[in-house]
Order: structure tokens, then C-alpha cells, then sequence
């Protein structure tokens, strides 16, 4: 369905968007650079091939909705909406400066941003609103929702799962970035998540597994979800935190630190 051209122009966006979270973070001296980076891979995908949006006009009424539920992930939503248009690429370097409109975490200010996220936990609730108001209002837009692997140890996501499957929420697609850590460090030593993909079953979901750095394996994905009726579809994404830069790869303290000057330089020397 998707030409090796158009893989290989998303495969060179992603880097580029990758750069700019390192280029970001380095600026405001604070952030979140691992989940940032092993996520880049599937909203690069999501907003250059797969929804339906305008950033010039940012609340059309039939545009699809994407929530990132892991709201700390934020510089790789600012660094896509910047390269979408949604608002200047001058605006990334204001990045959690006071009065910014990119803040910490997502806020309703920010151009393309739906909903105030980062209170984990809470995000599929909020898809699965967007999803069943888009039932009542007979729209036909996708709602897309970015989980961390880490966040889904809440309740809440299993209450809104248990909620999604039985409103038959199919024009809703849940992306988990199975990355492995989360800010203490392995999941699997925290709590683990396994057997994941049965887990979902059980609570009713159409489930995809795949790798998230895959771009093909990606685009069908997405592509099969839209294929999908009277039930939600997750994807399971196995990503690797830090994806893009070496020093950073599968290392917990980069969980929630920006790097230095140095480690700059060296990043995007790598990302070049």
C-alpha cells in the first residue's frame, strides 16, 4: 500500500523530528527525552501518513483526534506539530519557559493539542469520550490515543479498556509504547505487564503487535485497525526508550534528562 519511497521520506522525517526534542530539551535544560525519542517513530507515521487533519484549521469539526495520554512525552508532540505547521519551529525553543505555549506537559494553549494531559493514568478516558461523541454526533473521524508502557500499571486505563470494548469503540485505536522502563526503572521489575497482549484480549480489544521503530509494520497496522468494526483496536508497539541516540538507548536516566552541550553535539552528530 505504501511505496519504499514514502517509507523511506517518513524514516528520514523521524530523524529529523528526533533532532529536534534533542534540540529542544538541550535549550530548556528539562525534559523527557527517552519516551520522546522511542515514540517518534509511530506519531511521525500518524500525522504525515495516517490522520485526517488541517493545522490550518485546527478544530475542523471532522478531523481526527490524537490524545498523548503520556503527556511528559510532550517535545515529540511539539516537535511534529511544529513541522506540521500547526505554529512556528521558533515557538520549540521557548520549551517550559514561563508563558510558553509548550509547557512541561500538553496544554489546551498549544495549537493541535485537544486536552491537558500528563496526569497519568487518564487518557483513554479521554479518547473514549472523543471516540462516543463521535458516535452521537454520526462523525466518521478516528480517535488515536498514545499510552506509555509504565502508565498503563493504572487502574484507570483498565476501567476506560473494560468501557471502550463495551461501547464497541472502533473508531478507536490505542498505541501502548512498550519501551520497558519507566522513570524508576524495567517495568518488569517495577510491575510487570505480561503476557500484555492476552491482557488486552481479555478485556476485549482487537490487538496488533508490532515493532514501533518498523515504519511498514507501522502503516499496516494503522491501516488494519481502520479495518476493524464493533471492537477497539491497541496496538502493542516494542520500541526502545532513547531510540536514535546511542547513549541514550535503554538508559533509565534519560527518562526525565535533558542533555548536556555535549551530549547535544554528540546526539546530533548521530541523528545527522
Amino acid at each position: 500500500m505504501y511505496s519504499d519511497a514514502k517509507i523511506k521520506e517518513l524514516e528520514q522525517k523521524a530523524k529529523s523530528i528526533r533532532r529536534l526534542i534533542i534540540q529542544m530539551l538541550s535549550k530548556s535544560g528539562s525534559g523527557h527525552p527517552g519516551g520522546s525519542l522511542s515514540a517518534t517513530d509511530v506519531v511521525t507515521c500518524l500525522y504525515n501518513a495516517v490522520m485526517r487533519h488541517d493545522p490550518k484549521n485546527p478544530h475542523w469539526a471532522d478531523r481526527d483526534r490524537f490524545h498523548m495520554s503520556k503527556g511528559h512525552c510532550c517535545p515529540l508532540w511539539y516537535a511534529i506539530l511544529a513541522d506540521q505547521g500547526y505554529f512556528k519551529k521558533e515557538e520549540l525553543w521557548t520549551l517550559r519557559k514561563l508563558g510558553s505555549l509548550l509547557q512541561g506537559h500538553p496544554d489546551k494553549r498549544t495549537p493541535g493539542v485537544e486536552v491537558a494531559s500528563g496526569s497519568l493514568g487518564q487518557g483513554l478516558s479521554v479518547a473514549l469520550g472523543m471516540s462516543l461523541a463521535a458516535k452521537v454526533d454520526h462523525k466518521d473521524y478516528r480517535v488515536y490515543c498514545l499510552l506509555g508502557d509504565g502508565e498503563i500499571q493504572e487502574g484507570n486505563i483498565w476501567e476506560a479498556a473494560m468501557a471502550c470494548a463495551h461501547f464497541k469503540c472502533d473508531n478507536l485505536c490505542a498505541i501502548v509504547d512498550y519501551n520497558g522502563f519507566q522513570i524508576d526503572g524495567k517495568i518488569q521489575d517495577i510491575m510487570a505487564l505480561e503476557p500484555i497482549v492476552e491482557k488486552w484480549k481479555a478485556f476485549g480489544w482487537y490487538t496488533i503487535e508490532i515493532d514501533g521503530h518498523n515504519i511498514k509494520q507501522i502503516l499496516d497496522a494503522f491501516s488494519e485497525a481502520k479495518t476493524i468494526k464493533e471492537k477497539p483496536t491497541v496496538i502493542i508497539a516494542h520500541t526502545i526508550k532513547g531510540k536514535g541516540v546511542s547513549f541514550m538507548e535503554n538508559v533509565v536516566d534519560f527518562h526525565g534528562r535533558a542533555p548536556t552541550a555535549e551530549e547535544t553535539e554528540k546526539a546530533l552528530k548521530e541523528l545527522a
